[in-house]
């Protein structure tokens, strides 16, 4: 789908299936062209996600939408209004889930995790094709490439290793959900290519200078 057909489908109201044709044209393409298509959907998506309630959504939307605003067009500047419009929106439902205890310190530390992770595989060469994507219930934190490979990676992020390393939080139903989300992702996307299941670990805290990160490569995930 073009990005031209992406901004109809938008028109049209049908938000989040725009959404996804956006993504899945901006996983080959970083055009200007796709990346107008890929924030304007985004934006989109994240004051949905803002009305749900849905707000460790929202956020990592956010950070989507603050990499891709210097690679879209902003002649008369509402690109730069957009994002410091869901900037404000995030901020005072951050502040409201914080004055009534609903935002969960793990939520935070999931999110920045995610973060150092995706910033650490692109700077192994790696290219990120999507992030945080979800098969129902089940989600699959980072999908990207390396070489012809399609590498599913799962993240774990804890503050210290004093109850235990992360990488042992991967049981045996987290495994099993792995495996279906990515059966899923292949089929939608009518991927024939091989494929690995990687785990990255992040222990450290939002204002640690060095998060210690490593990284487990072709897990078994039958077992």
């Amino acid at each position: 789908m073009t990005a031209k057909e992406i901004f109809e489908l938008r028109k049209k109201g049908h938000a989040e299936e725009a959404y996804e044709s956006a993504r899945q044209l901006y996983a080959t393409d970083k055009s200007p062209a796709a990346s107008s298509a890929m924030f304007w959907t985004a934006n989109d998506v994240f004051r949905a996600r803002i009305d749900q309630g849905r707000i460790e959504e929202a956020t990592k939307i956010l950070m989507a939408l603050r990499r891709l605003q210097p690679n879209v067009p902003d002649k008369d500047g509402w690109v730069k209004t957009a994002y410091e419009r869901c900037e404000q929106l995030l901020a005072r439902q951050h502040a409201k889930a914080d004055n009534d205890g609903e935002l969960a310190q793990h939520s935070q530390m999931g999110i920045w995790g995610e973060e150092v992770a995706a910033t650490y595989l692109c700077d192994k060469g790696y290219t990120i094709l999507e992030r945080n994507w979800h098969s129902g219930h089940r989600d699959i934190d980072i999908i990207a490439q390396q070489g012809g490979t399609l590498v599913f990676v799962e993240v774990k992020t804890r503050r210290n290793t004093e109850y235990g390393t992360p990488e042992h939080a991967v049981d045996w139903q987290k495994r099993r959900n792995l495996r279906h989300a990515a059966n899923h992702y292949i089929h939608y996307r009518r991927l024939s290519c091989p494929t690995r299941f990687d785990i990255v670990t992040v222990v450290g805290s939002l204002d640690c200078e060095e998060p210690v990160i490593h990284h487990f490569e072709d897990v078994d995930i039958m077992r």
